[in-house]
């Protein structure tokens, strides 16, 4: 994959009396990273924004999400890849945030199978670096993105994040779950409060190319086949990024604090008894049969879909649920956007972005 060149744009300044809570995000062009830096701009919050811009899609979407962060005075970005530690850290260095929320990462279950040694690059070798990044400027909380893909091949449901998660089933996943080891050690090592985050099939105004949602409304427009692998049954915890950015950011305020013992935590809490580090999964609490999601985009559309059945991929899973009780546990919030409702709103911004 092409790398991007560094593109360092100036520093925010604060201009009031006291200085604002400076967020550093990883990934800010990306879907979920621009949503969420577009809300903590808008709460009026410092944000120095980090991507590679690579090709794994389109760069112009990417382009466009980051122009938009732009608009505001309280935003500025630097465009290096996460593998660059030295301009990670220096740049870390010069914002000195309060927090890092680090969502950069190569994306896409089904590229891993073609090219697994980009996921080693960015996931591991880029979230080390994050991790360095944010011992050396002290932050006080380190929030990053895991997925629902590190469950694996577990068939209870709906998942909490207690369950065990040792049989993933794709790279992704497994560079994943190994972001959560490493999160552990340094939390524990270096005292420094983390929360990693497991996402569920996440989409969206904005959303990804390669990702369903975007793909079938495309084809459908387009009167091209849509792909239904494993028949169409399989189902998924469907979760609108409006809903996974409401719970980010109050994650933000929730950092964990290491226990005195193992007594202290709560059943259903997957805090460490060792570290400030703690695994919460944001999700919409409710899966969704597959059959049914296409359903709903073609009432949308009021357009039918050609259909084109075909066997399960290498590394799918059937199902994912999210069990959201620790969420709305230490936030008093869960996601709840009607995924008709949510469909809607992505038709109604792809209409509009790409004219169709």
């Amino acid at each position: 994959m092409q790398q991007a060149a560094k593109i360092a744009l100036p520093l925010p300044e604060n201009t009031g009396n006291d200085p604002l809570h400076k967020v550093f995000i990883t990934g800010t062009a990306g879907f979920i990273g621009f949503h969420l830096a577009r809300a903590l701009l808008e709460e009026g919050l410092q944000v120095h924004g980090y991507d590679g811009m690579t090709d794994y899609y389109d760069v112009a979407l990417k382009q466009r999400r980051h122009a938009i962060l732009r608009e505001y005075a309280n935003f500025a970005a630097t465009e290096a890849m996460l593998e660059d530690g030295g301009t990670l850290g220096d740049t870390v260095a010069a914002f000195a945030p309060d927090t890092i929320v680090h969502l950069a990462a190569q994306a896409g279950v089904r590229y891993s199978l073609e090219n697994p040694r980009a996921y080693i690059d960015s996931n591991v070798t880029g979230t080390l670096n994050v991790m360095d990044a944010a011992k050396a400027a002290g932050v006080g909380h380190l929030l990053m993105a895991s997925t629902s893909s590190v469950y694996g091949a577990n068939e209870d449901m709906p998942f909490a994040e207690t369950d065990k998660a040792d049989t993933q089933l794709t790279i992704y996943a497994a560079t994943k779950k190994a972001n959560e080891s490493m999160g552990h050690a340094y939390a524990h090592l270096w005292d420094i409060p983390t929360t990693m985050f497991r996402f569920f099939t996440v989409y969206g105004p904005w959303g990804r190319p390669d990702l369903a949602l975007f793909k079938f409304v495309d084809a459908i427009l387009e009167g091209r086949p849509i792909d239904i692998y494993n028949n169409g049954e399989m189902w998924r915890d469907f979760t609108y990024v409006d809903d996974l950015v409401r719970g980010i950011r109050l994650l933000i305020d929730s950092p964990p604090v290491r226990p005195k013992s193992a007594g202290d935590i709560a059943a259903n809490d997957s805090l460490s008894p060792v570290a400030p580090f703690r695994i919460v999964n944001i999700g919409n609490s409710d899966k969704i049969r597959l059959l049914d999601f296409i359903d709903a985009i073609e009432d949308c559309l009021n357009r039918k879909a050609i259909r084109n059945y075909m066997p399960m991929q290498p590394g799918d899973v059937p199902a994912t649920w999210a069990d959201a009780g620790l969420l709305q546990n230490l936030t008093g919030y869960r996601p709840e956007t009607d995924v008709r409702d949510g469909i809607a709103r992505f038709v109604e911004w792809f209409r509009g972005y790409y004219g169709k």
